[in-house]
């Protein structure tokens, strides 16, 4: 089996790497230009996959608001062109998309039959990028919600905290946005199963559990302290999204079903998100990449 990993620098691709090692082909920016439709045939060609995995987006949720085109670049057309390629070469995709297509309004999980209704560009993009995956290639990909996503790898909510916990005697963060983080290496585990196995359809990932940005930075700070990463407590507080306005909207709601991922990948059991925290700081105490 020929495995192509789009994207090279993410923390999703830094999983995949983990996992596959030398068995995958990765192509990054330098490697493959996606918007190109020809560019990307000829270097797919040279490699004639059996299965490829999208782990490449245009992720800067804040600048894309006054960067549309680019983003739209990335998530969109980029995507519809590997849902092209598919098609026509009988490959198989695997594309991760983000709970920002949803309005973060329901108040319970959404499940994949929830309306589409992204709040800025970034959402809007990645939602056209799922649109062109189930047209063009309705039977031969896998679409993967996730959401709050972090790694040892790049920078991510986790690590910041991390750092402010050092340089800062206080941090305030919002308890208003609800949802559940999602270790990176759990998600690229789906990705790669979705592959090998061809399991098609639209599921959600995250991993189990919901929490606030405010409970996730407690339980950072707690389990860093635990395993002497920091060596002492600060205050952190509580605020609502008001008193801390970006360009682009958050969901304040966007906890995932995974009813029917917990059955489509279940070897892969499901762990709650402080037990997967806690696997991902050893990794970083491990690996001294703190």
């Amino acid at each position: 089996m020929s495995i192509v990993v789009i994207g090279k620098s993410g923390q999703l691709s830094f999983e995949l790497q983990k996992i596959l090692g030398t068995n995958a082909t990765y192509l990054g920016r330098d490697d493959i230009d996606i918007s190109d439709l020809d560019n990307l045939t000829n270097t797919l060609d040279t490699v004639q996959p059996t299965a490829i995995i999208n782990a490449s987006a245009y992720t800067a949720v804040d600048k894309a608001e006054t960067d549309r085109d680019a983003a739209h670049t990335v998530n969109s057309e980029g995507v519809s062109n590997l849902a092209s390629y598919c098609k026509s070469n009988d490959s198989f995709l695997v594309h991760v998309s983000t709970d920002y297509v949803f309005n973060g309004e329901k108040g319970s999980p959404y499940t994949i039959d929830d309306s589409i209704e992204p709040q800025g560009v970034y959402g809007e993009t990645k939602a056209e990028g799922e649109k062109a995956v189930l047209s063009i290639l309705p039977n031969a990909s896998c679409l993967i919600r996730t959401a709050w996503v972090y790694s040892s790898h790049g920078n991510n909510f986790v690590k910041t905290m991390l750092r402010l916990m050092r340089e800062k005697p206080q941090l305030t963060v919002i308890d208003d946005q609800v949802g559940t983080p999602t270790w990176g290496k759990g998600l690229a585990e789906v990705c790669v199963l979705s592959a090998q196995q061809k399991i098609a359809g639209t599921y959600h990932w995250t991993d189990e559990g919901v929490c606030s940005w405010y409970d996730f930075a407690l339980a950072i700070q707690e389990l860093a302290i635990s395993k002497g990463i920091l060596s002492s407590a600060i205050p952190i507080l509580p605020i609502p999204s008001s008193q801390y306005p970006t360009p682009a909207k958050r969901p304040h709601y966007s906890v995932l079903d995974k009813t029917l991922s917990r059955e489509a990948f279940k070897p892969l059991h499901l762990q709650h998100w402080r037990i997967q925290l806690s696997n991902m700081l050893d990794e970083l105490y491990d690996n001294k990449e703190l």
